[in-house]
């Protein structure tokens, strides 16, 4: 009788992040990830020093960060904040 061949084992599972209170290593890990472009630790930290909002316990909320980033891009290049037209006047 032979031995069972050993069996593929896949990689262990991590536990799922929540968007909502991201460490600044999962925060610069997804970004990288998703964008395509590193970010660093040191990036985020950066952010931070400047304003990027913040949880209370220190984590960062994915999308205000987004939000955060995008109004400051936009600020930068002299957009201010953004803004709808005005309705076409009736009458």
């Amino acid at each position: 009788m032979q031995p069972p061949e050993p069996r593929e084992t896949s990689p262990p599972r991590q536990a799922p992040i929540d968007p909502r209170a991201l460490a600044i290593d999962q925060l610069a890990t997804l970004l990288t990830r998703a964008g395509g472009v590193r970010v660093s630790e040191a990036m985020i930290e950066a952010d931070v020093a400047d304003g990027a909002p913040t949880n209370a316990d220190g984590t960062l909320h994915l999308v205000h960060y987004c939000a955060w980033l995008a109004a400051e891009v936009s600020r930068q290049q002299g957009g201010g904040r953004a803004h709808r037209p005005a309705p076409p006047e009736t009458g």
